[in-house]
């Protein structure tokens, strides 16, 4: 299921981002600080080229680039 950026709360919002992009294997070796990655995220999100993926059965959220989400998913958002 996907969620649009615009229903999170912005605390939740970047709560979010900081959390992606400060797991286990997402820099692979990037020293860009922590706030230009979130920035970064943020862009993406805002231009739609990125999105937020929910799974209700695990209650974990993922962010996703638009391209490697499957397409009904994004009709269902009614892109």
């Amino acid at each position: 299921m996907l969620i649009p950026a615009s229903l999170l709360e912005a605390d939740t919002l970047t709560c979010l981002i900081e959390d992606f992009v400060t797991r286990e294997g997402t820099d692979n070796g990037d020293d860009t600080p922590l706030q230009t990655r979130v920035q970064r995220v943020r862009r993406a999100l805002d231009k739609g080229e990125a999105v937020i993926v929910f799974d209700p059965q695990s209650q974990q959220c993922q962010l996703a680039l638009k391209r490697d989400v499957p397409k009904e998913w994004l009709q269902a958002l009614g892109e």
